[in-house]
Parts: structure tokens; sequence; C-alpha cells
């Protein structure tokens, strides 16, 4: 039954975390989630415990990592628990119910999107970018998606029957 509690407290802190970093909700503080779940525990013990956390969810939810990703990521972190700073298989399996949960919440994908893109030298002095940034919302991220596979099929409709010509097509944008 402890191993039920353990897991409980963990989802409950994960949440916690994901609430107060990802969604901004003020009323959770690491005191609340310490006092609600962990209060046989030293707040030094939780201190680090919510740090260890907090630094793992931002790690999975920055790489936005599939299953094949995480399972690797949380298989090294076991391996790591030896030295006090990994995690047992039992805080692993409760971190992968939670990022299934959550992976594709809509809080977690709506942060700043930014896309480099290849750019071919203006010629301006000074600049030493070879890279274009933008800076967009998961909307705009989708809209410029939508229209760049707009220009491939376009692309491809005069590139394709042309290969069967044997001509060169040359596309400058």
């Amino acid at each position: 039954m402890a191993e039920a509690d353990a897991a409980k407290s963990l989802s409950g802190l994960l949440n916690g975390i994901a609430q107060k970093v990802y969604h901004n909700n003020p009323e959770i503080t690491e005191e609340l989630l310490k006092n609600e779940l962990y209060p046989e525990m030293s707040q030094d013990e939780f201190s680090v415990l919510h740090e260890k956390m907090k630094g793992l969810i931002k790690s999975i939810a920055s790489a936005d990592m599939d299953q094949g990703q995480l399972d690797a990521f949380l298989t090294a972190q076991t391996k790591r628990l030896q030295g006090g700073a990994g995690l047992s298989s039992e805080q692993a399996a409760v971190l992968t119910r939670f990022w299934k949960s959550h992976r594709w919440e809509p809080a977690l994908r709506g942060m700043s999107w930014r896309v480099d893109v290849q750019a071919l030298e203006l010629g301006r002095m000074g600049e030493s970018s070879e890279f274009v940034c933008l800076e967009m919302d998961e909307a705009k991220v989708n809209l410029l998606l939508k229209k760049m596979g707009d220009i491939q099929q376009s692309i491809d409709r005069i590139v394709i029957p042309a290969r069967h010509h044997s001509k060169s097509v040359i596309l400058c944008f």
C-alpha cells in the first residue's frame, strides 16, 4: 500500500509542477505541494525531490519526447540512482504515465515556437548569420506548415512531370 501512496504523491507532485510552471497557476506553491503530498518529508528532502522532478519535466517537455525517447531517457535516469541523482523504477513509471497524459496538453504546446530557416547570404556587412529566425504561436506554425505543404504540392506538379521529360527545372523563390 505504501508503494501506491508514493506513486499517488509523486503523480500529484508532477501535476502540481505542471500547473505551476506551464499553466502559471499562482495557487500552486512548493509549500502547498509539500504540505499536501509529503507532510512527513523534511523541507530539504522535499526541495531536492521537487527540483529533480521539475528539471525532469522541463527536459522531457522541451524535447517533446516520444515514447521511445522517454523510455531511453528514463532508463538512463534509473541507472544514475546509485549516485543519488537518478530515479527509482517506480518513479520512472509514474513519470511515464504523467507524460502520456500530458504530452499533447494545449498549455504545454502553447509555449513559444521558434523556426530557424536557412537563408541565402544577403550581402549585408556585419551579418554573420545564415539563418532567419521567426517566433510564432502554434496557430501561425500550423498555417506556415499548411502553406509550405501547398508550395510543395505546386512544385511537385511542375517538377515530377518535368522529370519524365528529361528536362531540368530550376525554381527560384
